[in-house]
């Protein structure tokens, strides 16, 4: 999604870089809490953990700290009670914001993503409020090395895929949410371990920002980052490259 990869190239070259891996670690980890408490603890027999540990290693998490997320949630008890929990709204510029979440505590999360909208220009909306702008998609994505883009779609294909985009970034093949992660396992039987295999929102139509509000989005969702709970955003916007030129050089 344009909107949510140029905001994370931005947020890539800002500061505080350690805080925002130990954050990125701490998703990860409840990631991995969810999925193993959620299924079976042997990533072999779980795609939701087998995805969560292979999104672990591309983060370079050790192997220590994925094996204790996983025995943790495989313990008899004990441990937070996450749930999956999505909210809705829109930004500066009407700029439609989907925010995926796992929570121990609704009302800390509601709070906090509340907050975030409305110091930064935005209004959080009801369930469904956005969503309609979107389509929920399974993604998976391989570096342009992994293979020629005719071996690519060829086994893609074969594989139940109903899309795939290839050219100098790499390979972007998409399928239905809940084929994801049948998708990843026989590409990855070909190919090796994707860069990533997630099911995600697409919008279906994008919002041309200049640089002033799309500095103000980028705030907003910047602050929504910044919560531990919140797990991805995802936002309807397209800057371009000159603005984001201007903004990276801030």
């Amino acid at each position: 999604m344009a909107g949510h990869s140029q905001f994370k190239n931005i947020m890539h070259r800002k500061g505080a870089q350690d805080a925002r891996r130990a954050r990125q670690f701490a998703r990860l980890i409840r990631e991995i809490t969810v999925a193993a408490r959620n299924g079976l603890p042997d990533p072999a027999a779980n795609p939701r953990l087998r995805a969560a540990v292979a999104a672990a290693r591309e983060q370079n998490m050790p192997k220590d700290t994925v094996d204790r997320a996983i025995k943790k949630a495989s313990g008899a008890a004990g441990g937070e009670d996450y749930v999956d929990v999505r909210y809705e709204g829109y930004g500066p510029a009407g700029v439609a914001i989907i925010v995926e979440a796992l929570t121990d505590n609704r009302n800390r999360t509601a709070s906090d993503v509340r907050s975030a909208f409305s110091k930064h220009g935005g209004t959080l909306g009801e369930t469904n409020s956005v969503a309609f702008l979107f389509n929920r998609l399974g993604v998976v994505r391989y570096p342009a090395a992994a293979a020629g883009e005719d071996a690519m779609l060829e086994a893609a294909i074969e594989a139940g895929a109903e899309n795939v985009e290839s050219g100098a970034d790499g390979h972007e093949i998409t399928c239905t949410p809940d084929a994801v992660f049948t998708l990843r396992d026989a590409l990855e039987a070909r190919f090796g371990a994707p860069e990533s295999a997630r099911a995600e929102w697409r919008p279906t139509m994008t919002v041309a920002l200049d640089e002033d509000t799309a500095r103000s989005v980028l705030k907003l969702l910047e602050a929504l980052e910044d919560s531990d709970d919140v797990q991805n955003v995802y936002a309807n916007f397209e800057i371009a490259d000159a603005v984001m030129q201007q903004l990276s050089a801030a």
